[in-house]
């Protein structure tokens, strides 16, 4: 993260960011990361198993859960500040609110673009679904191994996070599958 991220100093202006601020900011994108990815799981599997949409209409829910994510942390943010502080966010604080909700955006990526290879007919919908679900889980453990290497220097510390995460992913697709979607 550099120097431009979105924040205040304690004054309440544009500066330069203290180390552990930029470390807090970094951990809230990696949970919203983490979290879109486990819903956009969820819904490309209810997507695949539901077999009814088309490449738009499958595209139309993949962005509209990211939007849809991405406004309700906004507006949740938003809301729980003016509750506990009792007034507004400042310019800062809905920046730094902006840049930190940006990855639940991130989670469609994949997928969209996935699903526009099936669109042009390159891919069967049902594929592009399953990729991008695998890609996500994937996605899961990457996180979780980066992560568990950065808590130790031991491999197995990292694969133990890693497969933690992965199994959240397995456990939200099993779920999808035998619940029917």
């Amino acid at each position: 993260m550099d120097e431009r991220t979105p924040d205040a100093d304690a004054s309440g202006s544009a500066g330069a960011i203290d180390p552990e601020t930029r470390v807090e900011i970094m951990a809230e994108r990696l949970k919203e990361r983490i979290y879109a990815t486990i819903t956009m799981v969820a819904v490309l599997v209810g997507l695949a198993l539901g077999g009814h949409a088309g490449p738009a209409g499958a595209a139309l829910s993949v962005a509209g859960t990211a939007v849809g994510l991405w406004l309700a942390t906004l507006v949740a943010d938003a809301q729980s500040a003016s509750a506990v502080h009792g007034r507004r966010h400042s310019r800062f604080a809905v920046l730094r609110s902006l840049y930190v909700s940006s990855p639940l955006l991130l989670s469609a990526v994949s997928p969209l673009l996935l699903i526009g290879v099936s669109g042009l007919g390159l891919v069967k919908l049902n594929t592009a679904l399953w990729t991008a679900t695998g890609l996500n889980v994937l996605s899961l453990f990457l996180w979780g191994f980066v992560s568990g290497r950065r808590m130790g220097d031991r491999l197995v510390t990292a694969l133990v996070a890693g497969l933690s995460d992965t199994a959240i992913g397995a456990v939200v697709v099993a779920v999808k599958v035998l619940a029917g979607h």
